[in-house]
């Protein structure tokens, strides 16, 4: 069967509209599908890049404490959050130590007394930590120490909540910190246990700071935002709490714990090409408690009859005011740290089982940083007075060095301390009035 050229030429026109059509449809399929595949390259990028300033922020984190020599840094681990997270840090560090001589006399646990202590191999610290900010301006940190009292005997120890708390920083004029944190009293206390430079605080810090409670606490610089380039002149943190120790779901009655202090940096300079700081800080406590209450959350304060220390617990009601002042002057590689603490007791109810006593003590501390800042060298002296009988002073020097591996995240530290005791230098068949110790030191921080 033949066709006409007439009746070929509406065949090819419907075959050719018919490629057409099919044609422009694979265009704007393929047009479609690179839209598509741009968008996703799109978004590939942009992952990429959050990843890449993810992995800088904890990289830099990881390095912040300790400089190491080029060409040899490594790429940090990190963790991926469940959480809407903006940033999430796991970290820790461990304390172990070696303690030989009159283990810890400058706490008051002199030896032949009811708290005497052996030499030893000691986990003083051992804590993990997870923090974290939200893009909402919120922070917060959650850490637990390995080495405390299970509470069951004093010779084993259980995990348990150290820092635990939820911190909104929108505005640096006012931060506001809920949950269990050091209430803001002694400087010497408030600086981290990784951050000093003798291996143990001193007595009087930890026989009147009131340590970790459950509380509130608005803190901030006020000039942060109206002055940045002055924003260290003034500091602040008020806080209330319920005064009864941490880890305690518990108030010991209807009344707080009311805490605050304020820290100034009126110079901050330069010297002959050497970092010049000056900083001065002063605090005070006021709380009412009821019995049973320990009032030396760390320290010693009950005098025993050879002269010796215990924690000091109020088995009536009582009522304590607490103030302190501090002053830390860094002069590039030197730096010399004083502070003043007293804190005032007294019963609130008739038949008190104590009287009425104020318990002072102070401390001034020297270091020098040489060769590099891989040693530093420390000297302390300080003195503690209970106010619990006459002459019962315990006063300490301290002679240290520290060696940094790797800044503080591997530090070694040895301290020599020698004590006097007041008390039985003045009853001296009580024993010796003079000890000696020697405490040494690993801190690795991850």
């Amino acid at each position: 069967m033949k066709l006409s050229a007439s009746a070929c030429c509406p065949l090819g026109l419907v075959f050719l509209l018919g490629c057409h059509t099919t044609l422009c449809a694979e265009e704007g399929s393929t047009a479609s599908r690179l839209e598509q595949l741009e968008e996703a390259v799109r978004q590939l990028k942009e992952e990429n890049e959050s990843l890449k300033r993810e992995m800088k922020l904890l990289k830099d984190k990881h390095t912040d404490s300790g400089s190491k020599p080029a060409g040899t840094e490594k790429s940090s681990p990190f963790v991926i959050p469940l959480g809407k997270e903006s940033k999430l840090v796991l970290g820790g560090f461990l304390h172990a130590n070696g303690e030989f001589g009159d283990v810890s006399a400058f706490e008051g646990r002199l030896p032949g007394g009811p708290n005497e202590i052996d030499d030893r191999f000691r986990l003083r610290r051992a804590r993990i930590a997870v923090s974290g900010d939200f893009v909402e301006d919120f922070d917060f940190k959650l850490e637990g120490d390995f080495q405390q009292s299970d509470g069951l005997s004093g010779s084993r120890t259980a995990f348990s909540g150290t820092d635990l708390f939820v911190n909104w920083h929108r505005y640096p004029e006012a931060n506001l910190k809920v949950g269990q944190f050091k209430a803001p009293l002694g400087l010497e206390q408030l600086t981290s246990a990784v951050r000093i430079f003798t291996a143990e605080r001193t007595l009087v810090t930890g026989a009147i700071t009131p340590q970790r409670q459950i509380g509130v606490q608005i803190w901030g610089e006020p000039l942060a935002t109206a002055s940045p380039g002055q924003k260290d002149l003034l500091s602040y943190k008020l806080g209330v709490f319920n005064g009864n120790g941490r880890n305690i779901t518990i108030n010991d009655n209807d009344q707080f714990m009311y805490a605050g202090r304020v820290e100034s940096t009126p110079l901050l300079e330069k010297w002959f090409d050497e970092d010049v700081r000056w900083r001065v800080g002063f605090n005070t406590l006021h709380a009412h408690d009821a019995a049973n209450v320990n009032l030396s959350q760390a320290g010693n304060l009950a005098l025993q009859t050879d002269g010796s220390l215990l924690a000091f617990s109020t088995h009536t009601p009582d009522e304590r005011w607490a103030w302190g002042v501090d002053q830390t002057l860094t002069i590039g590689p030197f730096d010399l740290v004083g502070e003043y603490l007293e804190e005032k007791v007294r019963p609130r109810t008739g038949g008190a089982s104590f009287r009425e006593f104020t318990a002072t003590g102070y401390y001034i501390q020297g270091s020098y940083y040489f060769w590099e800042k891989k040693l530093q060298f420390v000297s302390k002296w300080e003195s503690f007075n209970p106010d619990q009988a006459a002459d019962d002073d315990l006063d300490s020097l301290t002679a240290g060095l520290n060696y940094y591996l790797s800044g503080d995240q591997i530090k070694l530290m040895l301290n020599y301390i020698h004590t006097w005791s007041d008390f039985r230098s003045a009853n001296p068949g009580l024993g010796r009035d003079e000890f000696d110790e020697l405490l040494l030191r690993l801190q690795l921080l991850f």
